[in-house]
């Protein structure tokens, strides 16, 4: 069987995309590349429609969003910009001189949109979970802005100024910051060299990639974190109801 039909079949996700990375710049050969990106953009339907779900049995809970929205980053689901198509490309301008955009990236925000799982501790400020790490990822539109200012420019020339440090797109605070907590660096996902697939999801724990993130985040129903928690009667009650309905990426 090609890819996509390993992984339509149930096969591990992350043993077809094992096998996928084994590829390297093959991946993008005429032989693959359909084959390749079929599993990608399957993989990213079922990510929105798990974050839907999240999103469902989260409300039902009476979790705590934040409803007052000073950019679209803040919302906790986004689908994606009616512009997505002209935004990925003005951000690969961007970075060009730096590297790649990983094709992950461009399919999440083409298919799923962005989210923000962060609870609204300015309304609330007793969490539900510590340290429960939720899913967010940054908007399209917010991050081409970003990447567009001075602020960046200057984080991109630090990056080149040390060996072990690589160019990157920062798409979510860390699990501290998000508990209102002051903490470490933003997870980030690497500007690669060349063209590439996927790419490292920097700073987060699990030292995965972007697609490994993703993963993680869908097997604790959006809580990377849950391991700090998972006893918690009021998290064991929404895995049980959610778990099930969600589809495996």
């Amino acid at each position: 069987m090609n890819f996509i039909e390993r992984y339509l079949s149930g096969e591990n996700g992350a043993s077809v995309y094992k096998d996928i990375y084994a590829l390297k710049d093959d991946a993008f050969n005429e032989v693959h590349f359909d084959d390749v990106l079929a599993v990608l953009t399957e993989t990213f339907t079922r990510v929105a429609f798990n974050l839907g779900i999240i999103y469902q049995e989260l409300i039902n809970i009476n979790y705590v969003f934040k409803t007052v929205f000073d950019s679209n980053s803040d919302r906790p689901l986004l689908p994606p910009l009616p512009n997505a198509e002209e935004l990925i490309a003005e951000l690969e301008k961007m970075v060009a001189d730096f590297g790649k955009i990983p094709l992950s990236l461009k399919l999440f925000y083409k298919i799923v949109g962005a989210c923000n799982f962060v609870w609204d501790y300015e309304t609330k400020p007793n969490l539900l979970w510590d340290t429960a790490d939720p899913i967010q990822i940054e908007s399209l539109d917010d991050l081409v802005a970003y990447v567009s200012t001075a602020d960046w420019k200057e984080y991109i020339k630090d990056c080149l100024e040390y060996e072990d440090e690589v160019p990157a797109l920062e798409l979510a605070a860390d699990y501290l910051h998000k508990d209102n907590i002051s903490g470490g660096p933003p997870y980030s996902i690497e500007i690669t060299k060349e063209d590439s697939i996927d790419a490292l999801f920097l700073n987060a724990p699990n030292n995965t990639t972007f697609i490994g993130y993703l993963r993680i985040c869908m097997e604790n129903c959006g809580f990377p974190g849950a391991s700090n928690f998972k006893q918690q009667q009021s998290f064991r009650d929404f895995y049980i109801k959610t778990k099930p309905q969600l589809k495996s990426i």
